[in-house]
C-alpha cells in the first residue's frame, strides 16, 4: 500500500502545478476587463466578452478533450493543453500591437482551449490519485494551489499591465486623433511581456512534462461500479453540472468587475483596487487550505451548504448597501467561494463508476457558466448607466442553487463516496 501511495506522489505533486498554472490565466482577466476596456474603446457589455471568449472554449472543447485523451491518455491530454495554452499566450504578441479586440477574444479562447484539456485531465486525474475516500479533500488540496496562483495574477497583474495613467472619457476626447491612438496603443502593448512569459514558462512545463512518466489510471478499477444506460439520467451528475454552471459564473462575475465595483462605489483608482483583489484572493486561497483541513471533521455537502448561505448574505450587503462595508463584503465573497468548484465536481462524479470520465467532461462543460452569468451582469450595468454595483445582485441567485445542490447531497449514498477524511 506504502509503494503504491509513493508511486501516486511525484505525479501528485506535477499535476497540481498545472492548478497554479490556469489560476494565473484565470485571473489575468480580471484586470484585461478594465484595461482592454480602455484601451480597445468598449462598453461593459463589450468589455464582458472576455469572459464569454474564454468559457465559451470550455463548453465547445470538453466533450472532444475527453475523447481525444480516451484514445491517447492522460499525459497525451495535458501536453495538448499545454501547447494551446502556449500559443494563445504568445498570440497575445500581434494583439496588441495591431490593437485588435477581435484578436485578443481569439488569443483567450486558445488559451482557454488547452485550459480545458489540462481541466479535464487534472481534475478526475487527482481525484483518483489514491483512496476513494479522501477524493475531495485530495482533489481541495491541488485547488488550493489554484488559489495561490489567483492570489499572485492579479499583484502580478495590476503591477505590470495596468499602467495607472487612467485618462477619463473627456479627457480622451479632447485628445488628437494621433495622439489618443498613441495613448491606447501604449495602454495595449502593456500585456505583450507578460503573455510572452508565460507562454514560455508554460512551455517549458510542456517539455518537462513530455520527459516525465505518469502513470496512467487503471480504468479496469471501476468494473464493479458499472453504470447503465445514459449518463444523463444520473440525476446527481446533471444537478452537479447546473451547480457549477451557477458557480463557475459567478466567481467569474464577482472577480471580473470587482475593480469597476471598487471604483464606481468607492472612487479606488484601478491599480489599487487590483491591489485589493489581490488581497481578497489571499481570502480565496486561505479558504481552500482551511477548507481542506475542515472536510477531517465536516462532511462537505454541509460546509458547501454553510458557504453558500455566507456568499448570499455577504452578496446583499454588496449590492444594497454599497461602500466601503459593500466593498469589504465583496472581498469576503472569495473565501467563501473557495471550496465550491472542487467540491461541486468531486460529489459530482461519485458513483459513476466507470462512466466517471464522461461525467467529469459534461462538468467541465459546464464552467460556459463564466461566458453567461458575466455577460448577464454587464448587461444589467449598462441597462442601468453604468451602475455594476446592481449587477451583483445576479450572483446571488448562483449561490441559492449550489445551496440546494448541497442540501441534495444529503440523501444520496454511493458505493464509492466512502468515508469523509483526510488524504495521506
Amino acid at each position: 500500500m506504502n509503494n503504491k501511495k509513493n508511486q501516486y506522489l511525484f505525479p501528485l505533486i506535477l499535476i497540481t502545478s498545472l492548478f497554479f498554472l490556469w489560476g494565473i490565466a484565470h485571473k489575468f482577466n480580471p484586470i484585461l476587463i478594465p484595461h482592454l476596456k480602455r484601451a480597445c474603446q468598449l462598453n461593459d457589455f463589450q468589455s464582458s466578452l472576455i469572459d464569454s471568449a474564454f468559457f465559451i472554449a470550455y463548453f465547445l472543447i470538453a466533450i472532444p478533450a475527453s475523447r481525444i485523451m480516451q484514445k491517447i491518455g492522460y499525459k497525451g491530454g495535458i501536453i495538448i493543453g499545454l501547447l494551446l495554452f502556449a500559443s494563445g499566450a504568445f498570440l497575445f504578441y500581434p494583439a496588441a500591437a495591431w490593437r485588435s479586440y477581435s484578436f485578443f477574444l481569439f488569443a483567450l479562447f486558445v488559451i482557454a482551449s488547452g485550459l480545458t484539456f489540462l481541466e479535464t485531465a487534472a481534475n478526475p486525474y487527482v481525484n483518483e490519485l489514491g483512496d476513494p475516500a479522501g477524493a475531495t479533500t485530495r482533489i481541495n488540496f491541488a485547488q488550493s494551489f489554484n488559489g495561490l496562483a489567483q492570489f499572485v495574477a492579479p499583484f502580478l497583474g495590476g503591477l505590470f499591465i495596468l499602467t495607472g495613467n487612467h485618462l477619463t472619457d473627456a479627457q480622451m476626447k479632447a485628445m488628437p486623433p494621433a495622439e489618443l491612438d498613441a495613448y491606447l496603443t501604449r495602454e495595449a502593448s502593456t500585456v505583450q511581456v507578460p503573455y510572452l512569459i508565460i507562454g514560455f514558462v508554460v512551455l517549458l512545463v510542456a517539455i518537462l512534462l513530455w520527459r516525465t512518466k505518469l502513470p496512467e489510471i487503471n480504468e479496469e478499477a471501476d468494473a464493479d461500479l458499472e453504470v447503465k444506460g445514459s449518463i444523463l439520467k444520473e440525476k446527481n451528475l446533471v444537478f452537479s453540472v447546473v451547480a457549477q454552471f451557477f458557480y463557475v459564473g459567478a466567481e467569474v462575475g464577482v472577480s471580473s468587475f470587482f475593480i469597476r465595483y471598487a471604483g464606481y462605489t468607492n472612487g479606488i483608482e484601478e491599480k489599487a483596487a487590483a491591489h485589493l483583489l489581490a488581497g481578497a484572493l489571499v481570502g480565496f486561497m486561505a479558504g481552500r487550505f482551511i477548507g481542506t483541513f475542515l472536510m477531517s471533521y465536516v462532511k462537505p455537502y454541509v460546509l458547501l451548504a454553510i458557504y453558500s448561505v455566507a456568499n448570499v448574505a455577504l452578496l446583499i450587503v454588496a449590492f444594497t448597501v454599497g461602500g466601503k462595508m459593500g466593498l469589504y463584503a465583496l472581498m469576503g465573497v472569495q473565501f467563501f467561494m473557495s471550496i465550491m468548484f472542487p467540491t461541486i465536481f468531486s460529489l459530482g462524479i461519485r458513483g459513476l463508476g466507470n462512466k466517471r470520465k464522461q461525467g467529469a467532461s459534461l462538468i467541465i462543460m459546464a464552467i460556459v457558466g463564466g461566458a453567461v452569468i458575466p455577460a448577464v451582469m454587464a448587461q444589467v450595468s449598462d441597462a442601468n448607466n453604468g451602475n455594476i454595483q446592481l449587477a451583483y445582485s445576479i450572483p446571488v441567485i448562483s449561490f441559492i442553487v449550489i445551496l440546494l445542490f448541497a442540501l441534495s447531497q444529503a440523501k444520496i449514498k454511493t458505493a464509492d463516496e466512502g468515508k469523509v477524511q483526510m488524504a495521506h
